[in-house]
């Protein structure tokens, strides 16, 4: 059996900025164990969290000033950690930090966006196949469990409006594969495991100021993923699309 935990992620969208729109209520109110950031935009020498008492921060920024990144959060100190993919190419935007647990290990990815008019879609296809690759090294020696912003609505029933996005940024043929290949390759999309329904959204635009957000028209986008393995441990994961401070929301995952 594991111990019970609760683990969050959130792309933050610019953590400085989100602290005084939402962020630092969140972490002060929080009863999760480990919460993942993406898209800190910082390095950790920039961001004041000096009011979460006995917290221990991971932090991979990249190596271009506020831009993407990412971030752990532990109540417990991380015996064992990385930053990247083991694949020098793909590791100087600050995408990927895997923290070690006693019975699994936790990686956090902030996926690489394809780009208007999918001008950064090879890319972000070698991206996912290696970061899969990097996965099942990884489970060679104990299960996984991913999470983040995988710029991807996988299936139609993961935003709004799936006919007139298809092949847009985020809901291509080829990344919606992509995203398949990874189930294929032992993963869980634990959100389903839980909830099959639709209306359930993570990301919603801000060109409409709020409007869009308030009317649900939106994607989802963060996961959590996990190996077949720990398919027993998950226990719920919840889309807190009531909480504020980004055009993400956070996503709540309990093991037992």
């Amino acid at each position: 059996m594991l111990a019970p935990m609760k683990l969050s992620t959130w792309n933050v969208n610019g953590m400085r900025a989100a602290l005084n729109k939402g962020l630092k209520d969140y972490l002060l109110n929080t009863d999760a164990d480990v919460v993942c950031f993406q898209e800190t935009k910082a390095e950790g020498h920039q961001v004041d969290l000096s009011f979460l008492q006995g917290w221990h921060a991971l932090w991979n920024s990249a190596e271009k000033k506020g831009y993407s990144g990412t971030c752990i959060l532990t109540r417990e100190p991380v015996k064992s950690h990385s930053f990247g993919i083991r694949a020098p190419q793909h590791d100087t935007e600050g995408r990927v930090i895997t923290a070690t647990f006693p019975d699994f290990h936790v990686v956090n990815v902030y996926t690489p966006n394809a780009k208007a008019e999918l001008a950064r879609l090879s890319y972000r296809l070698e991206w996912d196949a290696a970061f899969r690759a990097y996965l099942k090294q990884l489970e060679a020696s104990k299960p996984v469990l991913v999470c983040g912003d995988l710029n991807c609505a996988h299936q139609e029933i993961d935003l709004a409006n799936p006919k007139s996005n298809r092949n847009n940024p985020g809901f291509s043929d080829a990344e919606r594969a992509s995203f398949t290949q990874h189930l294929e390759a032992g993963f869980l999309d634990v959100f389903r495991e839980f909830d099959p329904n639709p209306g359930r959204y993570t990301w919603w635009t801000m060109r409409t100021g709020g409007a869009a957000r308030e009317k649900n028209i939106g994607w989802r986008l963060d996961y959590w993923l996990a190996s077949n393995a720990l398919r027993p441990a998950l226990k719920n994961c919840v889309i807190r699309s009531d909480v504020y401070g980004s055009d993400h929301c956070p996503v709540e995952l309990m093991i037992d």
